[in-house]
């Protein structure tokens, strides 16, 4: 209740930062939580940014909601019988924003940028194209890639903006870097950027998928950081779609004409442990401060009791997932949390620093993690940091404790490997695990899915046993829009999808 009337007192006194349209004719106007870091979609992995350039750059394939791959830059494929080969046959009609036509070799250099390890490019990992281990082009629109080690999860993979096809032109004529350029195919082109303000998007009509055009002159992102202004923003009509809280919620009564729209995401928040750094290279520490976590609470507080207790692999992900409410680190007990701390050397506590940015619900759930962790002694600052800074130090891995919201993907390999390999590219805490390793490699190798099953469980319970992380909720993803606007409808596999949707006059 304090939250809730903490925003609407603020929202009583809100006003709206939001000028009238940049652009004329056909916009809509969307009111983001966070600020973008920057466009490259092989290096930048924040929300705010990923919105964006879901709007301006293409994969070979998409994923559907139901997890089935489906075409996207390639129009159709072959693997090979020993499932280290995949041809791409490519759309005939794509074109690059810069109005080059896009071809094979295009695929080739975009791959081969991926895999520069001087890039930092977050799809060199075996969870993405890391596993490639050549490029050739057969022809003008047919390209074949060559695994070094069979992954059934690669097509799947191949999805992510962190495999998007860039334009080799635009690349070297910004020194390597697209951070700030466009050299995407997508729908949209990359407009106007005023940091902490908003970001353009404008309708691209040489657009190869007549399906997926724009249905907009423009989407105009304004970085609207307080809850508050955005949901007052969206009441005067000065924005039509809005990221949602879950306290903003109670404020839209069954009457009330603003959509409420949602859906159950495939992602999970937590506590990242750095076990390179005392005291939690010791995992009894990191099993103490499992223990010290009253999940419900802190959902109840952050969520307001609408997200689900969770490991790293969401239940949303159906069987691939474990039923974490068998382990017993996942029920608050302070004495068997205190008794840890002893054992490890620590039973007048410690001091430590938790760091947390980016969103509501990550900030909320540091605020309440820092008093549960007082009842064992542990002494927490939280440094609240802007985006920018939470996602240099996230690159740095520079933390004690860092509350992050990851996704787990479509598949246990990026959920596992991603995060928790020893070479996993989000691998931040510095985990690391032979027999995980192991189980990795086994389950990306595998088309038998019962046995991927298995591999990937026994992985999952190694990690959460080993409590790389305390991880704590599945949440739900909420948008609020005006009843003007029709057809969007947002799942785990695409939120920001806006092809087809409209705004009634």
């Amino acid at each position: 209740m304090k939250k809730l009337f903490a925003l609407l007192l603020a929202l009583s006194m809100a006003l709206a930062l939001v000028p009238a349209s940049l652009a004329e004719g056909n916009v809509l106007r969307y009111g983001t939580e966070t600020e973008v870091a920057g466009f490259d979609p092989h290096t930048i992995s924040s929300h705010a940014s990923l919105r964006v350039m879901a709007q301006v750059y293409n994969q070979l394939v998409d994923v559907d909601e139901d997890l089935n791959v489906i075409p996207e830059l390639a129009t159709s494929w072959e693997i090979s019988e020993d499932n280290l080969t995949y041809t791409f046959h490519l759309a005939d009609n794509v074109y690059f924003h810069s109005g080059r036509k896009m071809t094979a070799e295009d695929v080739k250099y975009s791959y081969e940028r991926i895999l520069n390890p001087d890039l930092g490019a977050l799809g060199n990992s075996a969870s993405y194209a890391g596993g490639v281990a050549s490029v050739e082009v057969v022809d003008e629109l047919t390209v074949k890639m060559t695994l070094s080690a069979v992954n059934v999860a690669f097509l799947s993979s191949q999805s992510s903006s962190y495999c998007s096809i860039v334009d080799k032109d635009v690349v070297e004529a910004n020194e390597g870097s697209l951070l700030r350029a466009d050299g995407g195919t997508g729908p949209y082109t990359l407009g106007e950027w005023v940091p902490d303000n908003h970001v353009t998007v404008n309708a691209y009509d040489k657009y190869f998928d007549e399906a997926g055009k724009a249905s907009f002159d423009a989407i105009e992102f304004y970085v609207m950081t307080d809850a508050s202004s955005r949901l007052n923003a969206l009441r005067t009509g000065e924005v039509d779609l809005i990221v949602a809280d879950t306290a903003m919620l109670e404020l839209v009564k069954a009457d009330d004409p603003i959509q409420v729209i949602s859906y159950q995401t495939r992602d999970y928040v937590g506590l990242f442990f750095n076990v390179e750094r005392e005291p939690f290279t010791n995992p009894l520490v990191r099993q103490a401060i499992n223990y010290a976590l009253n999940r419900e609470e802190i959902i109840d507080f952050a969520y307001n009791g609408t997200a689900a207790v969770s490991g790293f692999i969401p239940a949303s992900l159906g069987h691939w997932a474990v039923d974490v409410g068998e382990k017993d680190y996942y029920t608050q007990n302070i004495e068997k949390a205190k008794q840890l701390m002893a054992e490890a050397g620590y039973p007048n506590g410690f001091e430590t620093v938790i760091t947390v940015g980016l969103e509501d619900g990550i900030r909320d759930m540091g605020v309440v993690a820092e008093q549960q962790l007082a009842a064992i002694g542990i002494k927490a600052e939280i440094k609240n940091e802007e985006n920018a800074e939470y996602i240099d130090d996230w690159k740095a891995h520079n933390f004690d404790i860092m509350i992050c919201h990851n996704g787990a993907g479509s598949d246990p390999n990026r959920g596992v490997a991603f995060f928790f390999s020893t070479t996993g590219s989000a691998n931040i805490q510095g985990y690391s695990n032979a027999r995980v390793d192991e189980l990795c490699v086994l389950g990306a190798a595998t088309t038998n899915e019962a046995e991927r099953e298995a591999y990937y469980h026994e992985a999952i319970n190694i990690i959460l046993d080993e409590c790389a992380t305390a991880t704590v909720a599945c949440p739900m993803a909420y948008f609020l829009a005006s009843p003007a606007l029709q057809g969007y409808a947002p799942n785990a596999s695409n939120t920001s999808n806006f092809a087809g949707v409209t705004l009634a006059k």
